[in-house]
């Protein structure tokens, strides 16, 4: 009887440990590389041979009725609501008239595997004892006690069973094959679970096989990191296999980068010889557009319009994932550190300021402002409060402790906003222009992090390039660099050049609030304390810059500025 039969898929869970993703979405219905968990595993059941299937449900209901209405399968699929949960051994017993007198399967729905379950089915027909079920070797939650003949022991901790003559403990992975006999060992009502049935089936000298799976993935999804290793295992092969087309399902491993200031992750993926980079933003359950929808569609139209960015081969919007070109890891400022000759840092930074305009240019063409999970333009607002409020309550008050009103320079910053906006040249800007953010690979310069662009001005990226805390450019470097800029600039557009600086000198003080507020975050509340090495030379170049207007634009807030410490401790 190795044929056709019958399948239970255990779906009524809460997710407790993935909350607060579950909140949102159900546990079965999490994507993994494009796929929900369900359809893995309906999928496997009908290759299986399955007639039907039964899912039984009880947190968001509804989302899981919709996905399989949504659907065509080849064999009918069931669902049954449990008011109250009856747990694994209960739901088995509330659908008894389902089965019939054929062995069923039964797989939990929180599960993520390579197993076939065509090949329990059929192992588990070939004996005549009431029960498999598959186990793996899983040291983080082996509980299963197995002796050397392949049955079960017992299930729990495996301190309590030292006296049996196991040959290992493994996991149960929730992929079972069962007669219906188990029925009889079900209480009729409330909830139980299958594992007491198990063990009441085994005191009764019952035989339950244990089916060992060896060289494949299996992994449950209960817990975020779980989920996430799950989705690195099934999603990177595809990105090899999109990058390089002699891939050959070669083992990868990854290795963690540092990170900077951003709160996602970033790894090296290896095969062999062959690299990615992975970046994880975190798993994305809602809806709109996020930081992860940014990055992929901003750095696919720059990659499109010729614009050195690293390409991008491969992304799980799910699980959070983006897997892309290695650019290695040697950024600007690494570069700038590692020589002393002034006229070689100063070619590159013309050659970096050459990319700049053609990202603001060419990257302004077609821009669809719909993909920016921000603010789609740099506008007033955004000065006002992300970066002049921000240098307020996270660097003044945050860091430093002091007690400033939020509104206290209102009018001086409103000032600023619009001044920064007034002569400004528009096109796509990239927000954190800085060194760390400019990788250096065979001789040629790649922007990355640009999922924070939008429309602006080209003077904050300018400023945000010459005026960087990371490098602490010579000023008269600065000047010679902003002059280049200008006269390249002059002979492809009509430019004002003194209007064109007057915008310039304005986005320098924006940007360099913005700088303070992050660094002072930074420090104090993600705790990355080596972001308080690079406050100085900021507090430097404010002062420096703020001067340049005398006491008469901007008095209240020079005079402010002057305070800071110029060490910017506390």
């Amino acid at each position: 009887m190795t044929g056709k039969m019958k399948a239970m898929i255990l779906a009524a869970g809460l997710g407790t440990r993935l909350q607060p993703y579950t909140n949102d979405i159900p546990k079965p219905l999490f994507c993994v590389a494009g796929r929900p968990l369900l359809d893995y595993t309906i999928q496997n059941l009908i290759r299986a041979g399955c007639e039907a299937v039964i899912i039984n449900t009880h947190h968001l209901p509804e989302q899981i009725d919709a996905f399989v209405a949504a659907q065509n399968y080849a064999v009918p699929i069931y669902t049954c609501y449990e008011p109250e949960i009856l747990g694994t051994g209960g739901a088995i017993k509330n659908v008894a008239d389902f089965w019939d007198e054929r062995p069923f399967m039964v797989v939990n729905g929180d599960v993520l595997s390579t197993i076939e379950f065509k090949t329990v089915y059929q192992f588990h027909c070939r004996h005549n004892h009431p029960a498999t079920l598959v186990l793996y070797d899983d040291p983080e939650i082996n509980t299963v006690s197995v002796d050397p003949n392949g049955f079960i022991l017992d299930f729990g901790n495996p301190s309590q069973y030292s006296a049996h003559p196991a040959k290992s403990k493994l996991t149960f992975t929730g992929i079972q094959a069962l007669n219906p006999e188990i029925l009889d060992f079900i209480p009729s009502s409330g909830y139980s679970s299958s594992i007491d049935a198990f063990k009441k089936m085994i005191a009764e000298g019952k035989r339950l096989r244990a089916m060992i799976s060896q060289n494949v993935f299996w992994n449950d999804i209960g817990t975020p990191a779980r989920y996430t290793e799950s989705a690195i295992q099934f999603a990177a092969p595809q990105a090899f296999k999109q990058a390089y087309s002699d891939y050959r399902d070669k083992p990868i491993t990854q290795t963690k980068l540092k990170g900077d200031g951003s709160e996602r992750h970033w790894y090296r993926l290896s095969s062999d010889h062959q690299t990615l980079i992975m970046v994880d933003h975190g798993i994305h359950t809602g809806g709109g557009m996020a930081e992860i929808d940014s990055f992929i569609f901003i750095g696919s139209h720059l990659h499109a319009a010729g614009i050195p960015v690293p390409k991008i081969y491969y992304h799980d919007r799910f699980a959070g994932l983006v897997f892309l070109q290695d650019l290695g890891n040697t950024n600007l400022q690494t570069a700038v550190v590692q020589t002393d000759h002034i006229e070689t840092i100063i070619s590159w930074y013309q050659q970096v300021i050459n990319l700049l305009i053609e990202l603001c240019m060419k990257g302004a063409k077609g821009f669809d402002l719909t993909w920016t999970y921000q603010t789609p333009r740099y506008d007033e607002q955004l000065i006002l409060e992300r970066e002049c409020r921000y240098f307020v309550e996270a660097f003044l008050n945050g860091y430093l402790g002091w007690d400033v009103a939020r509104d206290t320079y209102t009018a001086e910053f409103i000032s600023l906003a619009r001044k920064a906006l007034e002569y400004a040249t528009m096109g796509f800007m990239h927000r954190d222009m800085q060194s760390r953010n400019i990788m250096f690979k065979d001789n040629q310069f790649y922007f990355i992090d640009f999922q924070g662009g939008r429309l602006g001005p080209l003077q904050y990226d300018l400023a945000s390039l010459l005026i960087d805390p990371y490098v602490e450019l010579p000023h008269r470097i600065r000047s010679q660099l902003f002059t280049y800029c200008v006269k390249r600039l002059s002979s492809d557009t009509k430019l004002e050049p003194a209007l064109f600086r007057r915008c310039f000198e304005y986005c320098c003080i924006t940007r360099n609030l913005q700088i303070l507020g992050a660094f002072g975050y930074l420090s104090t509340v993600m705790g990355k304390k080596y972001f308080k090495q690079h406050i100085p030379p900021a507090v430097t170049t404010l002062r420096r810059n703020l001067s340049r207007f005398g006491k008469t634009e901007f008095p209240a807030l020079l005079s402010l500025v002057e305070k800071i410490p110029i060490g910017g401790a506390k």
